[in-house]
């Protein structure tokens, strides 16, 4: 945990813890450069060290910079600070929708309606975008004191779904509102962003959860197990309308869900309106199957199984009577009927040899090797949809920066594009940062020696001024060009950084056409080190100063090292060394 007053990035100081989380610590600081209060997320301590986990932290920035919408909270800065991995992210007062629901339930029914299109609007931006939320709970949604609703946790929620929701204990809250694909470890879709919505809705008019349990893998079997709990049957004042919501959202199998957040939307708004009275109660056509009843087989025309067998010694004693009684004609239709076999085993017999063909067929294709597609150039929701239509798998993902790939894009797949792989195999991508941005800090008060090797590392080209200052030590950095915050493409740019030469410096004068007797001199009264050089010179006289390092008017320490180059002449005179 951090302390109260500890200056995160040189530029964010921290007020108070705010909440925790299961993979970062949530706390209210203030930015020091804009004036205004921001919450920053902090990786926790103990994942700091775990490469996929601040990779999967990581991606809550890239999705998030993709939205902008008044229902979800915006993401400032994203940083790092003595290994510590952080975000910065708008700040919103007030409670969660958790906390809201526990203080203000019950809650009108139109207020839940406002509440929920908010949530849905924000859900439905994101889906545009590609973006699958993973992780829709109460606990991710803020309500402002105004009581607007803000959605917040895009992209972390992505590292949440990559673990067991046996994991920690931190999934407990998640797993309340969990689609019953995800409990089955199946790929998250938007339909699984509207099981979890539709779960939330029942919450908001129940003030509980459908399902509860003592672990996670408990609730999560009630979910793909149980049916949701009729909201009228805690509230009969709910209209019918509005549990069909309830009820077609949280449907067990995804195609009969809402197709799309805008179709729940519009139907959401409707629920309280006097022409959807009476209207009948939405039922599954998946898990509510009528039992088919089979036609009636005529015995007159079929032998019924249930006909006991006769044995060899009583059908050869009842032949004669048969013979004597029954006509030739009739002896052979009553053979044919014997040798016929029974209908139902032949249907039997047909199906089985269906399912061995089907199955066959299956079992080929799923041994044979595919090509990989070429995702290269999409978008991270996009290539992994179109990957699991191709029935791969999608592994871990790895980010790196790119010139020629846009940022969120895929550079590469591992498997190659176009390569054999096995249906169900993992396939691996590499997602694009863009271009290798750099955030500038404030390098105010620093040393220039160790601030001037990194920014050059980094990419920068480094300019050095220097101001004579009864504030700053010699070697400090008094000033820069770039304004700590400012993000950057450092390959290439320029950046200025003045630096303090200390209350003893002093503006080194202009030596040229000095004797070199005449700069020693000044050597030693002012304390410099002299470093001589001599070259050739035609406008020079020999022995007097053709140039210097500095120049003249800069500001120089005490301690600092001046070169002066001496003429030696003109190289036609041969003038001696």
């Amino acid at each position: 945990m951090m302390e109260a007053g500890y200056k995160l990035g040189g530029r964010y100081r921290v007020i108070r813890p705010v909440g925790e989380g299961g993979m970062a610590n949530v706390y209210l600081a203030q930015d020091l450069i804009l004036n205004r209060e921001v919450a920053i997320k902090v990786l926790r301590l103990d994942l700091q060290n775990d490469p996929d986990t601040i990779r999967r932290f990581q991606r809550e920035e890239l999705a998030a910079t993709e939205l902008v919408h008044p229902n979800i909270v915006s993401v400032y800065d994203v940083g790092e600070d003595n290994g510590l991995q952080y975000i910065v992210m708008e700040y919103v007062s007030g409670a969660d929708l958790k906390g809201y629901i526990a203080a203000h339930f019950p809650i009108s029914y139109a207020e839940v309606v406002r509440m929920m299109t908010e949530i849905l609007a924000a859900v439905q931006q994101a889906h545009a975008h590609g973006i699958i939320h993973r992780d829709l709970k109460p606990q991710n949604i803020l309500v402002a004191p105004s009581g607007h609703l803000k959605i917040t946790d895009f992209g972390i929620a992505v590292a949440l779904s990559e673990n067991s929701i046996t994991q920690t204990n931190s999934m407990l809250g998640s797993v309340h509102y969990l689609s019953p694909e995800q409990a089955r470890g199946s790929i998250a879709t938007k339909q699984s962003d509207i099981y979890s919505l539709g779960i939330i809705l029942y919450e908001m008019l129940t003030g509980k959860v459908p399902f509860e349990g003592e672990t996670a893998v408990s609730i999560a079997l009630k979910h793909f197990q149980n049916e949701i709990p009729s909201v009228r049957k805690i509230d009969a004042g709910i209209p019918q309308a509005l549990e069909n919501v309830v009820l077609r959202a949280t449907a067990k199998e995804p195609s009969e869900r809402y197709e799309s957040v805008a179709a729940m939307t519009a139907d959401l708004k409707t629920t309280l309106s006097p022409l959807r009275v009476g209207e009948p109660k939405f039922v599954s056509q998946v898990n509510n199957e009528e039992t088919k009843i089979l036609p009636r087989i005529d015995p007159e025309q079929f032998n019924t199984s249930s006909a006991a067998p006769t044995s060899a010694a009583t059908s050869t004693a009842a032949a004669p009577t048969s013979a004597a009684t029954t006509p030739p004609s009739d002896k052979n239709l009553q053979a044919q009927k014997q040798k016929r076999p029974h209908p139902w085993i032949m249907i039997a017999g047909l199906l089985v040899a269906a399912l061995i063909i089907i199955g066959g067929y299956f079992v080929v294709n799923q041994l044979r090797p595919v090509a990989v597609p070429n995702v290269t150039g999409m978008t991270q929701s996009k290539a992994e949809s179109t990957l699991i239509a191709a029935q791969f798998k999608v592994g871990a993902t790895t980010k790196k920066s790119s010139d020629q790939v846009q940022a969120g894009r895929v550079i590469q797949t591992t498997p190659a594009k176009s390569k054999k792989a096995k249906h169900r195999s993992v396939v691996k991508m590499q997602i694009s940062t863009g271009k290798q941005e750099y955030v500038v800090k404030d390098y105010t008060e620093r040393s220039y020696a160790t601030v001037a090797a990194q920014l050059k590392k980094a990419g920068f080209k480094v300019k050095r001024t220097t101001i004579i200052s009864r504030s700053y030590a010699n070697g400090r950095i008094v000033q820069q060009s770039l304004d700590a915050g400012t993000r950057v493409i450092p390959k290439g740019k320029r950046i200025t950084l003045t630096v303090s030469v200390g209350a003893s410096g002093f503006s080194l004068l202009d030596m040229t056409n000095w004797s070199q007797a005449s700069v020693q001199q000044y050597a030693g009264s002012m304390g410099f080190t002299l470093n001589t050089k001599y070259d050739y010179s035609s406008a020079v006289q020999a022995g007097a100063v053709m140039s210097q390092s500095p120049a003249a008017g800069t500001a120089v320490a005490r301690d600092a090292k001046i070169t002066v180059v001496l003429s030696r002449g003109s190289q036609a005179d041969g003038a001696p060394d």
